[in-house]
């Protein structure tokens, strides 16, 4: 009788399936990013950074030195811990700038790829530049042609697109860590280096700009380590997060004053990133220069993160903020159907009262769309103090596809959507003015007042109009006579406006 052969077990799916990460070695700093995706969106479960400064080890010819790689060696081999667990299919590790020039590339990566065990993809300047401008569109939400500039360590991407096509790239051969060996080695912050480094950006920058300027942008951000320096430094120094040429030259006189690069302070600059930051500093003046940039905003992602989108294609969600606030309301059990209730009726007294209170400008409607849908964030915490609660997680979380200032935004208005209202949150929006601000509050505040019964039968026609900041409810005769907790409720809600010294007058 032949033995039985037992069948083959499946094979145990591994409890790590929905986790990934992703490795960037680049040219000053090697990153690792791992997220888990929750809720149709991708929380991040852990960040890793090490200054490696692999372009400075490069010499004239290309050849890079033994300690750099070896500083190199030494990182990876920390990162490869935190892989161990992770499916090989989830792990994505690209090389940047400086292992495509060095000529001895091959040395570092035989033992780089032993110590991590996995392979390690170096990807050209327009692979770099493409997958960076699918990082910002995966993150920001734009539907204009956009400018994205990334300053590297040893490279700059350039990147007009439209939505999620990037439609001109480019990768340029400065750096901040390039720049900085090459025009600020002495040390010193002078106004002669500066400018120096600045013409060089310039000249790199020159063949490129003819077909820049006539394809032409709309909107541009940052994706570099010394955008997001540049804005903290700003905003640390009560400046709103809008880059400026004005605010960057301003920014490099008061790093002159400094003197010597051991000596540099400024009000918001972080400790790690004062060594490269005069250079990329440097750099990103002769961009704003160059390119006639008026204003910048920083990206929500970059390289990293067009790499993790590209192996999620279910999270490929072309509008960012649906897929953002989609994900919030699955993770948070929020009533979905109430609140699209709340958003029909907020966007409906909007209508009322626009134009004429440019409720459109500065992407007001749509923030207002995303408060109202989010109102009752923080229902799942506790009741009596739900606004608050709500407008916690907002401010503390991840929101692709939101700026810092309309996240700030989006904040307020979640926690003054009922009771007291805090004025000082409404102060201090930095993205728009507090009149706008104000009107958004508003409008959201009586939307969720009118749509308290949860049941569409039961909302009622109201008319809303005012005359400059004063407004009137309008509503249907007899209508209060017939619901007495609505009643009372609005003309809270009024006493509650009134204390924040907006007039509200029910009809």
């Amino acid at each position: 009788m032949p033995a039985v052969v037992p069948a083959a077990a499946e094979p145990k799916r591994s409890e790590h399936q929905d986790i990934y990460a992703v490795i960037d070695l680049g040219s000053n700093s090697f990153h690792m990013l791992m997220v888990k995706v929750v809720g149709g969106s991708v929380q991040v479960i852990g960040r890793v950074k090490r200054k490696v400064r692999l372009a400075a080890g490069l010499n004239d010819n290309l050849v890079l030195s033994r300690r750099a790689m070896k500083r190199g060696w030494e990182c990876l081999a920390l990162f490869a811990e935190r892989l161990q667990d992770i499916p090989p299919q989830n792990v994505r590790i690209v090389g940047t700038a400086t292992l495509r020039l060095a000529r001895n590339v091959k040395t570092f990566l035989h033992d780089a790829e032993h110590i991590l065990g996995h392979p390690i993809r170096v990807i050209s300047g327009e692979e770099e530049a493409r997958i960076i401008y699918l990082g910002v569109a995966h993150t920001s939400n734009c539907e204009q042609n956009r400018l994205v500039i990334d300053i590297g360590g040893a490279s700059t991407e350039i990147i007009i697109g439209q939505g999620f096509a990037p439609l001109k790239l480019s990768s340029l051969h400065m750096g901040c860590v390039t720049f900085l060996d090459a025009y600020f080695a002495d040390g010193l912050l002078t106004e002669d280096n500066f400018n120096a480094a600045i013409a060089a950006a310039e000249q790199t920058l020159a063949p490129i700009l003819p077909d820049y300027q006539a394809l032409g942008w709309q909107v541009a951000v940052g994706a570099s380590g010394t955008v997001q320096a540049m804005q903290e430094i700003l905003i640390a120094q009560g400046m709103d997060e809008t880059i400026t040429l004005e605010r960057l030259e301003a920014i490099m006189q008061q790093a002159i004053v400094c003197g010597r690069q051991d000596q540099l302070s400024l009000v918001g600059l972080a400790q790690e990133r004062k060594q490269v930051f005069p250079s990329g500093l440097a750099i990103l003046i002769a961009l704003f220069r160059a390119l006639g940039i008026q204003g910048m905003t920083l990206s929500g992602g970059a390289l990293r993160e067009g790499v993790l989108y590209s192996m999620l294609p279910q999270l490929q969600e072309t509008d960012v903020r649906h897929r953002t606030i989609a994900s919030l309301m699955v993770r948070y059990h929020i009533d979905q159907q109430h609140a699209n209730r709340v958003a029909d009726m907020a966007q409906s007294l909007a209508q009322q009262l626009s134009p004429r209170w440019a409720l459109s400008d500065f992407d007001g409607l749509s923030l207002l769309h995303g408060a109202a849908l989010l109102h009752e964030l923080g229902l799942l915490i506790e009741y009596k103090n739900h606004h608050h609660h709500g407008g916690y997680i907002i401010s503390h979380s991840d929101l692709p596809g939101f700026t810092r200032a309309q996240q700030q935004l989006l904040m307020a208005l979640v926690h003054n959507h009922r009771a007291d209202i805090n004025r000082e949150l409404i102060a201090k929006q930095t993205m728009t003015s507090v009149l706008l601000t104000v009107r958004l509050t508003r409008i959201l505040r009586l939307a969720v007042v009118l749509s308290m019964r949860r049941r569409h039968e039961a909302l009622p026609n109201v008319t809303l109009s005012g005359k400059g900041e004063q407004l009137v409810l309008q509503l249907p005769a007899g209508w209060l006579d017939q619901h007495p907790l609505m009643r009372a409720e609005l003309e809270q809600e009024v006493q509650y406006q009134q204390a924040a010294g907006w007039e509200l007058a029910l009809q």
